[in-house]
């Protein structure tokens, strides 16, 4: 019981962590919670820095598996003699934990992101096979329809049948549960972009050569 505890205390602390609302801070000395989506997560820190985005998604990607690495140390290897104590559940659980301290950060007065690249480097340690078609549903997503948001929320939502269909929880219901409830916390945490999806207001997303073909005059045919 200590273990679990101690995990999900250091699984929260480390999700929380804002890495993209620092960087910003330090960089450019603004908020990037007043601007674009008001996300602390690395799409919303792009728009203001690409460089820092992309930085953004490595660090909350770093925190997640950190969390789950440290798990994995405190777990019992081989069959546990305690369902509490079996490996998938305690990653499972400090995936969920890390997810929710990013979402909830205790640095931010109980306000985060969406949490998207935080399990990402959670589960990418648990369920690899489950992560990888995941990514690769959203990229499909994206290349068809254009829209992040959607990707993201399809990929997510798929991530614990992939990761039951490939048999990457440990033969843990706890951690199945656990995966599941991480995705419906990150879902829910997309109310704003699915109520904008449904009422056809959402952003698409657009390589920046199509935004300047966008942007660009109409040449003329004289």
């Amino acid at each position: 019981m200590f273990s679990i505890i101690l995990i999900a205390a250091v699984s929260y602390g480390l999700g929380s962590i804002p890495f993209g609302y620092i960087l910003v801070r330090i960089f450019r000395n603004e908020d990037v919670r007043q601007s674009g989506s008001g996300n602390i997560g690395a799409t919303n820190v792009a728009r203001k820095s690409p460089v820092l985005g992309a930085i953004t998604l490595v660090l909350d990607a770093a925190k997640g598996s950190t969390a789950v690495a440290f798990a994995r140390h405190l777990s019992v290897p081989g069959p546990p003699f305690s369902p509490w104590a079996a490996p998938h559940f305690l990653m499972s659980l400090a995936a969920l934990f890390a997810v929710f301290g990013h979402v909830f950060s205790f640095f931010l007065k109980f306000r985060g992101g969406k949490g998207v690249a935080t399990a990402l480097g959670s589960f990418a340690l648990i369920a690899p096979k489950a992560v990888l078609v995941a990514v690769a549903i959203f990229v499909l997503v994206l290349l068809i329809f254009r829209y992040v948001s959607m990707g993201s929320i399809i990929a997510v939502a798929a991530f614990p049948i992939l990761a039951w269909v490939f048999h990457e929880y440990g033969n843990s219901p706890g951690a199945l549960a656990f995966m599941a409830m991480s995705s419906l916390l990150i879902i829910s945490r997309h109310h704003a972009n699915i109520r904008r999806l449904t009422a056809g207001t959402e952003h698409r997303f657009r390589s920046k050569r199509n935004s300047e073909s966008a942007a660009a005059p109409p040449r003329s045919r004289s």
